[in-house]
């Protein structure tokens, strides 16, 4: 199936992915020709792959680079579903059984570092290399300290059919999508012009695009419970793995950030940006993947 495109990039895909018994639709666009590199996009309130066609459009000259939305995210199907990380871990284990004939690298940001992770040891035969990109584990109220009754609770109500709305549309005014991103998304406030708000803004509009974005903020998709679970995780993938530390990041993803560093056989990059360095600073990203995917590790 294709849809139309929202981007200057390729034409989008529709990959049919069947979960517990319903078929839902993931939308995914492919550039370039050659190797295979998967980019997946943060999980936000606005995630979408559109944050990461730059630096797909720079990789595509010499590889075959899909990006694509998560279910629930950007042109991907919303449905009203309880969200939960098996359910992301299927989907990424499917989807790259499905999509790719060779190995893939797979370029991941934010929380779907987790899910990349999670893929490369399950399916190591599918994957050659991970990159890790500001890697993050905790949702926002989760860093902010948020007890888990209480976490619980507002994704509760955000799922709720009228208060959910209004608590919805109070979170992704423009006005408090521009506060977000200029507080640790982006360090250049500039970038923040109204055209680019608005682009957010209305990725936050579809139909049910309430319910996956209530469980990332409140802690529901973390991939995993606790930075040593995290640190654990890479232990169990025996590919090479880039982790590219955004130097700007908030101090508590930061410091999960520096601890990645410390486990073994991890390779570092250190970049300018925060949270969205992906979308902010695409070329150094885009450098820092190709040097990577160029070096032969024995």
């Amino acid at each position: 199936m294709t849809i139309s495109s929202p981007s200057r990039a390729e034409p989008c895909n529709s990959y049919r992915w069947n979960w517990q018994g319903q078929e839902f639709s993931i939308v995914y666009q492919t550039l370039g020709q050659g190797n295979p590199i998967l980019l997946l996009p943060a999980f936000s309130t606005v995630s979408s792959r559109t944050e990461m066609l730059k630096i797909a459009e720079i990789l595509a000259p010499q590889y075959r680079v899909t990006v694509l939305d998560w279910l629930g995210f950007g042109q991907s199907a919303r449905p009203p579903l309880p969200y939960n990380p098996e359910l992301y871990r299927q989907m990424l284990r499917d989807f790259v059984a499905a999509s790719f004939d060779s190995p893939v690298i797979i370029a991941a940001a934010g929380h779907a570092a987790g899910y990349a992770l999670d893929v490369a040891a399950e399916l190591p035969q599918h994957v050659s290399k991970l990159v890790l990109v500001a890697p993050t584990w905790q949702g926002p109220l989760r860093v902010m300290g948020a007890p888990a009754g209480m976490r619980k609770a507002v994704e509760g109500m955000v799922r709720s059919p009228l208060l959910g709305q209004f608590l919805y549309y109070l979170n992704t005014r423009p006005g408090f999508l521009r506060w977000m991103y200029g507080r640790h998304v982006f360090c250049d406030r500039d970038r923040l012009t109204p055209e680019f708000m608005n682009t957010k803004y209305q990725s936050t509009q579809q139909p049910g695009a309430r319910f996956a974005p209530a469980a990332f903020v409140t802690g529901g998709l973390d991939p995993v419970q606790s930075r040593a679970e995290f640190l654990a995780l890479i232990q169990r993938v025996s590919l090479p793995i880039l982790a590219i530390i955004a130097e700007q990041a908030p101090p508590t993803s930061k410091a999960g950030m520096e601890a990645i560093a410390e486990a073994s056989g991890v390779q570092i990059a250190r970049l300018p940006g925060t949270l969205g360095m992906h979308e902010e600073y695409p070329s150094e990203v885009a450098a820092a993947i190709l040097n990577f995917a160029h070096r032969d590790i024995l």
